[in-house]
């Protein structure tokens, strides 16, 4: 029996690959590639990768990543939005470049900052930096997160695309364990569409989606 499609809960899913560790399903509706339950990390051992990241604001390099979502956002905003910047890890850094631009800025993780609180407000701007690719249940969270806008808001997502099968079967990004949703433009654009949402592609891993103003 084929795993149901994580992303738009479609049960029209195929195995798609197969490494050393663990399979991938495709979703042949929505296009999503994903790694069935049965493969994924408990959550200690999610954690345990997740403490070896080293980022920081103090990084340029680290900056000078995160400005491929940053810049064409920041773009977009009107002064002093509030924004909310969704698995931050374990050293914020985009809230802090938004805060340095006169956002103002609330963060979210699982792990490093658990305050759900923040996910039952409003905001003018989200982004999720290197996140969706870890979502156990990514149609599930993204919803969530269209819903915490305001008219008019931005969603800001980054993370690399599928492309084809055979790079796919060759990509780095799938020997991280912890990575288990991965997206192609396709998907991305099925997404804005069930969300009722516009959507830009202002870099190869960049995602801009914009909710309808009222």
């Amino acid at each position: 029996m084929m795993p149901t499609c994580p992303l738009c809960a479609s049960a029209d899913t195929a195995f798609y690959h197969r490494d050393a560790r663990r399979e991938y399903h495709r979703c042949r509706r929505c296009t999503l590639v994903f790694v069935p339950p049965a493969f994924r990390l408990d959550p200690q051992a999610e954690r345990a990768v997740y403490d070896q990241h080293e980022n920081s604001p103090d990084d340029p390099g680290y900056r000078r990543f995160l400005s491929r979502l940053f810049e064409p956002l920041k773009a977009r905003l009107e002064p002093g939005a509030r924004g909310l910047d969704f698995g931050a890890g374990p050293g914020p850094t985009l809230s802090v470049m938004f805060e340095e631009a006169g956002h103002r800025m609330a963060i979210y993780d699982p792990f490093y900052a658990p305050d759900a609180s923040v996910l039952e407000q409003s905001y003018d701007f989200i982004t999720a930096t290197e996140v969706v690719e870890h979502l156990f249940a990514p149609g599930k969270e993204l919803a969530r997160l269209a819903s915490l806008l305001r008219p008019g808001g931005w969603l800001g997502l980054m993370t690399k695309r599928v492309t084809d099968h055979a790079t796919f079967t060759r990509w780095h990004y799938i020997l991280d364990p912890t990575h288990v949703s991965f997206f192609g433009e396709a998907t991305f654009r099925w997404l804005a569409d069930e969300l009722g949402m516009s959507i830009e592609f202002p870099a190869a891993d960049v995602v801009l989606l914009h909710k309808r103003p009222s």
